[in-house]
């Protein structure tokens, strides 16, 4: 069988769940609170950054021992805070961020009148562009697709499967 057809075909059966988690996880969620931004643009900004996740898994999981992968993967993500160079450019690429830059600016889409002002005016003043939600989600899909490739080059080179 070709490694690239193993591959792709592992792929494309885990889109199911990819697709299917963030709904299943915005049924519960999305109706507890008092959401501003829609059910739409939350699915969106969920559904990529699952795809981001399992292309790092992928990725992780060919590089290190099975059972130690995804605490690195999230660990090594969520943990930014440091004066090290290395971790703050790591900060400025990792898919939490980008996720959450887009949940935060796609929040303020049903505000009005002084409300909307108010938390435009915020958000700009903490650092993030209302105009950026779809760089954020393509930020999240190049992640992805990238951690894809290099998860099936790893995969050639290491021989695993």
């Amino acid at each position: 069988m070709s490694s690239l057809a193993y591959f792709l075909a592992k792929d494309t059966v885990d889109h199911f769940n990819t697709v299917i988690k963030p709904l299943v996880y915005l049924s519960i969620f999305y109706f507890f609170i008092n959401a501003r931004s829609s059910l739409a643009d939350n699915y969106i900004a969920l559904l990529f950054l699952l795809y981001c996740v399992t292309g790092i898994a992928y990725a992780s999981a060919i590089f290190f021992d099975q059972v130690i992968s995804p605490s690195c993967c999230f660990d090594s993500y969520s943990n930014p805070a440091s004066d090290c160079d290395s971790l703050k450019i790591l900060a400025i690429l990792c898919n939490p961020k980008w996720a959450l830059v887009a949940f935060v600016i796609a929040n303020p889409e049903r505000y009005s009148g002084v409300w909307l002002i108010t938390r435009c005016g915020r958000l700009l003043k903490n650092g993030y562009d209302l105009h950026d939600w779809k760089f954020c989600i393509t930020v999240l899909i190049i992640t992805g697709l990238v951690s894809r490739v290099i998860a099936f080059f790893s995969m050639l080179i290491f021989q695993k499967k």
